[in-house]
């Protein structure tokens, strides 16, 4: 699951995308396009935002804002990380954090490098 989105990654959002497979990252975290945030369970890139919020209404209803449940991101090691990526990913380092990341951020871009 590759972000398509710069910003914040909510609950809300992870929620949703973790019946599609494993999360690599927390809510709360800055993202940036063509980020690694996940696993997806199919064999392909599948393109995510993960920055979106749950719309707000003055309309409230019993039982329907019920606690989001998410399961814990699979944080890696920098072996681990290494061992993950594919041709077209990079590990990126930073002293708070190991990210992955494709190689060409935008979809454009990876569309283009696919086809020649």
């Amino acid at each position: 699951m590759i972000s398509m989105e710069n910003g914040k990654t909510m609950a809300y959002s992870l929620f949703n995308l973790q019946d599609r497979g494993t999360i690599f990252v927390k809510p709360q975290t800055e993202i940036y396009e063509g980020m690694i945030l996940g696993e997806s369970n199919k064999d392909q890139d599948l393109a995510v935002n993960a920055t979106k919020n749950k719309k707000l209404t003055n309309v409230r209803a019993s039982g329907t804002d019920e606690a989001l449940k998410l399961t814990p991101p699979k944080l890696m090691s920098l072996e681990e990380a290494i061992d993950y990526i594919s041709a077209d990913e990079y590990v990126e380092i930073t002293p708070e954090t190991i990210r992955l990341r494709k190689k060409w951020l935008t979809e454009v871009e990876r569309k283009r490098h696919k086809k020649g």
